[in-house]
C-alpha cells in the first residue's frame, strides 16, 4: 500500500501532515467511531451515503481486498465493476496519501524460504524458543541498534520493556553490545535469565565444534534490572551505567521492541536525559496510551482543532491491514466471524437492553457453526440463557449481509493507518519541538509484523550517516 514517507519531511510538511490528518478523521469520524459488532444493532450499513452502498453492496472479499484496499492479488488486474461516486474514490485515495509508507525500502530474499518457522538470516542458537515473527523483530532492530550505535559512540543500550529478553540477547551475545534489560515481571526476567544461561552454553558448543570461527573477545550476558517504568516519572535505575567509565561519562541508547502503550511514551520522556544520546523505539498497543497524558505529546497537534483521538480510534489503528487483506482475497468462512457476533448483539440487546458489547470469549472453530449453534454458545458465554427463543428468520436475514459487514469493517480498516500515522507523527513533532532530531523508518515487513514503524531519534543530526540505517545487514 503506497503513502507518505515520513522520512525527510521538514518541520513545516510535518505540522501540515498533522492538519490535514485531523481534518480528515474528523470528517469520517462516524465510521472510525462505530463498532462492527454493532452493525445490526446501530444500522450501520444505512449511515453511508447511499452511493457508497450502491458501489460497495454485493462485492465479494477479494474484491474489497483488490478495489477497496488496494492489496490485489499477485497478477491481479484492478476491475470495477461500476464506476464509484468521486467522494469514495476520495476517501480511497486520501487514506493511501496520508499515511505513512510501511514498506521497507530495501528487497531481499524471504529469510523464512527454506524454512517457514527459522529465519535464515538468523543466527541458529537465537533462533530456539523465538517464533518466527519475533526471530525477524529481534534481527531487524537488532542490527538497527548496532548501526545506530556505532555511528553514535553510545556505550550502553538499554531495552525497555524487554519480557524474556529476546532482543537484549542477540544484542549483547550476537553483535556485542553492552545491554541492561528492564521489565517490571519478575517471572519473565527469571525466564530470561534461565534462557541466558541456555543460550551460552549452546554458543560454547558451537564454538567448540567449530574452533575456526571463535567469537572475538568475552561474552556479555545481558544485565536484568527487575523494575517498572513510570511514563510520567524518569527511572533513575534506567540511566545508570553497568560499568565505571571515563569522565565522558556514559551514553545511552534507549530502544523498545513494541513497547505497550505508555511504555513508548516514557522512552521519549526519557530521551531528554544527558545521558541518552540515541533512542530506537518501536510502539503499540496505542489503545493502552494514558488520556490524557499518552498523546497527544506534541503543542502543535495539541493546538489542532479534531486532534482528539478517544480509545476506539486508538484501538482501530493496531489492526494488522495487510493480514486482513490476505484473508479477503482468500475469501475463507473465518470472515463471517464479525456478522455471527453483530447478530449476536442483537440477541443480547433484545433479552437485556442494558448490556451492551460485553466480551465474548473465544469461540473456537466458528466457521463450522450454524448462526444459532454460534448465539447459543455466545449467549451461554454472556452469562444469559443460550435456550432463549431465537428469531431464526432474522438471523438469517442477519447472515445474508454477511459481505455488507465485511465492507464496512474494511473502510474502518482502510482509515485505521491515518490514525497511527497521527500518533507516531506527533511524537516527531514532539521530539522536534525540543530540538532533537527524530526520524520514523518502516523496519519490519508488514505482512510478518503489523507495527513496523521504528522511531529513530538523536541528539545530534547523523547527516548522510542515517542512510546506513536503512540498508539490509550484509
Amino acid at each position: 500500500m503506497p503513502g507518505v514517507s515520513a522520512r525527510g519531511l521538514s518541520l513545516e510538511q510535518r505540522k501540515q501532515l498533522a492538519v490535514n490528518l485531523t481534518r480528515v478523521l474528523a470528517r469520517y469520524r462516524s465510521i472510525l467511531d462505530a463498532y462492527i459488532i454493532e452493525f445490526f444493532t446501530d444500522d450501520l450499513w444505512r449511515t453511508l451515503p447511499g452511493s457508497w452502498q450502491e458501489a460497495l453492496d454485493g462485492l465479494n472479499p477479494p474484491q474489497l481486498a483488490t478495489q477497496l484496499l488496494g492489496m490485489p492479488g499477485e497478477g491481479e488486474v484492478v476491475r470495477y465493476r461500476s464506476v464509484w461516486p468521486l467522494s469514495l474514490l476520495a476517501l480511497k485515495s486520501t487514506a493511501c496519501a496520508l499515511a505513512f509508507a510501511r514498506t521497507p525500502g530495501f528487497q531481499t530474499p524471504s529469510e523464512f524460504l527454506e524454512n517457514p518457522s527459522q529465519s535464515s538470516r538468523l543466527p541458529a542458537p537465537f533462533r530456539k524458543h523465538v517464533r518466527p515473527k519475533k526471530q525477524h523483530e529481534v534481527r531487524r532492530l537488532g542490527e538497527l541498534v548496532k548501526k545506530l550505535s556505532d555511528l553514535t559512540g553510545c556505550t550502553q543500550v538499554v531495552d525497555i520493556g524487554s519480557g524474556q529478553g529476546h532482543l537484549s540477547r542477540f544484542m549483547s551475545l550476537g553483535l556485542g553490545l553492552m545491554v541492561k534489560s528492564i521489565e517490571g515481571d519478575q517471572r519473565l526476567v527469571e525466564r530470561a535469565q534461565r534462557l541466558d544461561q541456555e543460550l551460552l552454553q549452546a554458543l560454547e558448543k558451537e564454538e567448540k565444534r567449530h574452533p575456526q570461527a571463535v567469537h572475538a573477545g568475552p561474552r556479555h550476558s545481558p544485565h536484568h534490572v527487575v523494575r517498572w517504568v513510570e511514563p510520567t516519572a524518569l527511572c533513575e535505575e534506567l540511566l545508570l551505567p553497568l560499568e565505571t567509565l571515563p569522565q565522558s561519562g556514559a551514553r545511552l541508547l534507549l530502544t523498545g521492541l513494541h513497547a505497550c502503550g505508555d511504555l513508548s511514551v516514557a522512552l521519549l520522556r526519557h530521551f531528554s536525559c544527558p545521558e541518552v544520546v540515541a533512542l530506537a523505539s518501536v510502539g503499540c498497543c496505542y489503545m493502552k496510551l494514558s488520556d490524557p497524558g499518552g498523546y497527544p505529546l506534541s503543542q502543535w497537534v495539541a493546538g489542532l482543532p479534531g486532534c482528539e483521538l478517544p480509545y476506539r480510534l486508538r484501538e482501530g489503528a493496531c489492526h494488522a491491514l495487510e493480514e486482513y487483506a490476505k484473508r479477503l482475497q482468500k475469501a475463507g468462512p473465518g470472515l463471517r466471524t464479525h456478522c455471527y457476533r453483530a447478530a449476536l448483539e442483537t440477541v443480547i440487546r433484545g433479552a437485556r437492553p442494558e448490556l451492551r458489547r460485553p466480551g465474548v470469549q473465544g469461540i473456537p472453530r466458528v466457521h463450522e457453526l450454524k448462526i444459532e449453534e454460534y448465539v447459543q454458545r455466545g449467549l451461554q458465554r454472556v452469562g444469559l440463557d443460550p435456550q432463549l427463543p431465537l428469531n431464526l428468520a432474522a438471523l438469517r436475514a442477519h447472515q445474508a449481509q454477511e459481505n455488507r459487514v465485511v465492507a464496512f469493517f474494511s473502510l474502518a480498516l482502510l482509515l485505521a493507518p491515518l490514525v497511527e500515522t497521527l500518533i507516531l507523527l506527533d511524537r516527531l513533532l514532539h521530539l522536534q519541538e525540543q530540538g532533537f532530531h527524530a526520524e520514523l523508518l518502516p523496519i519490519f515487513s508488514p505482512e510478518l509484523s503489523p507495527r513496523n514503524l521504528v522511531l529513530v531519534a538523536t541528539k545530534r543530526p547523523l547527516g548522510e550517516a542515517f542512510s546506513l540505517l536503512e540498508t539490509e545487514h550484509s
